[in-house]
This record gives C-alpha cells, structure tokens and sequence, in this order.
C-alpha cells in the first residue's frame, strides 16, 4: 500500500511539473510499443542491478547545448530525468572534446551540488551508478543513452557488459522511437534520405517512380514540417529526430 501511495504521489509531482515546465512528454508516456521495449530491456539488465533507463536527444528547435527526454523508464523517473537534460553534464561539450563514448560514474563520488543538481534527484532515489553511452549524430549533436544502478559498479567488465547491450538494442529503440513520434511521412523520409545521399530530385524521381516535381513537393513539405527554409537543414534535423 505504501509502494502505491509513494508511485501515485510521483506521478502526480511529474505531471505538475511537465505543466510548469513546458516540457515535452517522453516519447514512451503515449507510446506502449516503445515503453515494453525499454521495460523489457531494464529487466533483462536486471542481473547488473540496472533500474532505470533514460534516453536524451538534441532539441532538434534549440540551440546546440539543448537537449529533451526522449524516453525514460520507469515513467516515475521523468523528473530526474528532466533535471539531467537541463544539466550541463555530458551533451554537446562533452561530445565536442576527446570524452569517450562511454563513460561510468558513480554519482555519489562525483559532485552531487553541481548547478542542475540531477545527482542529487537520482541520489535521493537510491542509485548509486551511471553509466552513459553516446551515438553520435551530425553537427556536433547525439542521442545519449543513461543506464542507472542503485548499487556501485567495482568491476570494469560489468560496465562493458551494459554498454554492449545498450549498443545492441539502439537500433531498435530508435527505430520504435521514430514510428512513435515520427512527423516526416514515409515519402518525405525517402526523399530527404536520397537527397542526403547526393541525388538531385531528378535521380530521386527515377528511384521513386514518380516526377521530380512530386519529389520536389514532398522536399517542401518536410522543410515546413521541420520549420527550415533549406534542404540541408532538413536534412539535418531529420537525422537529430533520428528519421534519417
């Protein structure tokens, strides 16, 4: 009864605080599809005492340092998540210098009154470790992929292990995340997927079979869609939504 009490007071602390703040919902809070992949894959985990996972992508409208809450499981860890996405830790410096694509901390052991103070949110829930895996995408942008233990990791191979399999399951979480929140249609996707192979609208046509008109009109479309005024810049926030 407790449990419940404490889970349902959660939720409600979350839904205020997704109000106030203006934050995006995670893509998993109306995606059942993509919330059993991530439940799955935290219980799969569950021999390296892995609770929680969050998964940060680059604000594809703001500027290089911002980032949103993709995805996070348990739902009930929204607000700690948010606090790491509004952070300075990790992101776009981190990507930007020599950092490697997997890092491990343990979260009491680094600062946990930093500016932004997720340590201190995650802390309070009872974790202890971070490990972080990074997929690089264009521009200096990346999805970040956070896998939280409420126990310390000693052993070096233990951290390998769940970076491994964070590696073996992002394509499928980022394919789930795109069919779930995904604003491009199938034919505009095509496109600007040809176009970033080099095609002009012409070549695209013949691949597509249809005129390079009609490629032309998917083109805008998608640059509306993604608020740009240019082919490239469609281009790349596609790839920042994960769509290319």
């Amino acid at each position: 009864m407790c449990c419940y009490v404490t889970e349902s007071k959660d939720l409600v602390l979350l839904s205020r605080f997704l109000y106030e703040t203006s934050m995006l919902t995670p893509v998993n809070f109306d995606s059942p599809a993509l919330d059993s992949l991530l439940s799955e894959w935290v219980s799969a985990l569950r021999e390296f005492a892995v609770e929680a996972v969050v998964v940060l992508g680059p604000d594809p409208f703001g500027g290089r340092s911002d980032r949103e809450v993709v995805a996070v499981h348990p739902p009930v860890q929204a607000v700690a998540a948010q606090a790491l996405a509004r952070s300075e830790d990790f992101g776009a410096p981190w990507s930007g210098s020599d950092a490697p694509l997997v890092a491990w901390q343990h979260i009491a052991k680094s600062d946990p009154v930093a500016p932004g103070n997720w340590r201190m949110l995650w802390l309070a829930r009872g974790f202890q470790t971070v490990i972080r895996i990074e997929f690089p995408l264009p521009a200096g942008r990346a999805f970040e992929c956070f896998l939280f233990s409420p126990r310390e990791l000693h052993d070096r191979a233990e951290a390998a292990s769940l970076a491994w399999s964070a590696l073996n399951i992002w394509p499928l979480v980022r394919r789930t995340l795109v069919q779930a929140r995904g604003v491009l249609s199938p034919r505009e996707r095509d496109c600007l997927a040809h176009a970033f192979a080099g095609m002009t609208a012409r070549e695209s046509a013949l691949v597509l079979d249809c005129t390079d008109r009609t490629v032309n009109y998917h083109l805008a479309n998608a640059m509306a869609k993604l608020k740009v005024d240019n082919k490239m810049a469609a281009i790349q926030r596609a790839c920042w939504l994960g769509e290319l």
